[in-house]
């Protein structure tokens, strides 16, 4: 038999979903379990062993695109799928590629759609998201052993990343920093950029840490405006990184420095220290899951927004000052 997973569509959330993929594989060892994953996040499930293959999927909810993915997902036959996304279209998807057992939550209208139908507990609405999965599989009637949230790097990723570090000057008998000063979401979970370049100075000039600056492609310019502001500059990686190159840095850094983002989980994931900087969203839902980590976030009036854009002062944010931060970074590596 054949199962296949629909992964969610963020590199945060498909980092959390990882538990869910290991119970998956514990309670049905005799079933291939598969991956259906945007290209976005299909490499956060390269190197998982236990999985049987992966199916990559179109970016975008278009007519066209949704079948053309039924196609390539019936072409494998699958018996069983199960839905770790909320949405009416995913559902659909897997009704359309024909796959007999489709289990999922009960949400967005898709009902009809699932031959399995959870309805989400009430406490789940404010626990978090790898939470939020585990339940799914639990009330799938699955036993779900205690969370150990791991990213599988392979050896060949991290030791190709010290090489990588090598070329580009930084010395890894120092303390190395990352930043992660983007957020896919939108500009309101972005820590201000001449924020990050003053804790930059700080963790230089206090431990004599070697910073480097990751991103997505079109946060190159926010990776700039940050090292423009350094007299010592830092590496700059911004859209120089794919996710396994940058699983590999992570796995040689001292300490992550992250607003709440997709690369702040793949650090907790690979047990990295982390600082998380939190503005309109909430840590109890989409915070680091695991130790060692700390959770930098102010108390404001409007909180939580979850707003893309602040439309106020963006008093979440800003009142976090970078000394706050410095502090706290070192805190968790002492």
């Amino acid at each position: 038999m054949k199962l296949l997973v629909r992964a969610p569509n963020w590199i945060g959330d498909a980092v959390l979903s990882l538990p869910v993929l290991n119970c998956l594989h514990e309670n049905l060892p005799k079933i291939e379990i598969w991956v259906a994953a945007t290209d976005w996040v299909n490499d956060v499930f390269s190197s998982i062993p236990y999985l049987s293959g992966t199916v990559r999927l179109p970016e975008g909810n278009g007519l066209k695109n949704l079948l053309l993915s039924a196609k390539a997902i019936e072409a494998h036959h699958f018996d069983i799928g199960v839905l770790l996304t909320n949405s009416f279209a995913s559902a659909l998807l897997f009704y359309l590629a024909k796959i007999p057992e489709r289990w999922g939550y009960a949400k967005d209208g898709r009902h009809l759609l699932l031959t399995k139908r959870i309805t989400q507990p009430l406490q789940e609405k404010s626990s978090h998201q790898l939470q939020y999965y585990l339940t799914l599989v639990s009330k799938l009637g699955m036993e779900t052993p205690p969370v150990r949230l791991d990213y599988p790097l392979s050896a060949h990723d991290k030791d190709e990343a010290r090489e990588f570090l090598i070329s580009c000057n930084v010395d890894t008998k120092k303390p190395v920093v990352i930043l992660s000063p983007g957020a896919s979401y939108g500009p309101s979970k972005r820590w201000p950029a001449e924020n990050f370049s003053a804790l930059a100075i700080s963790l230089q000039n206090k431990i004599g840490a070697q910073i480097l600056i990751v991103g997505a492609q079109q946060e190159a310019p926010l990776g700039e405006s940050i090292a423009d502001r350094m007299n010592n500059k830092p590496v700059v990686l911004t859209g120089k990184t794919n996710l396994n190159r940058l699983a590999g840095l992570v796995a040689h850094t001292t300490l992550f420095v992250s607003n709440d983002s997709g690369p702040m989980h793949l650090a907790n994931a690979l047990h990295r220290p982390v600082i998380a900087i939190f503005g309109p969203t909430d840590p109890r839902r989409t915070g680091p899951y695991q130790e060692p980590a700390l959770v930098l976030k102010k108390d404001v009036p409007c909180w939580p927004c979850f707003y893309r854009t602040c439309p106020y002062e963006h008093q979440c944010m800003t009142s976090i000052t970078p000394e706050e931060v410095s502090t706290a970074c070192l805190k968790i590596i002492q």
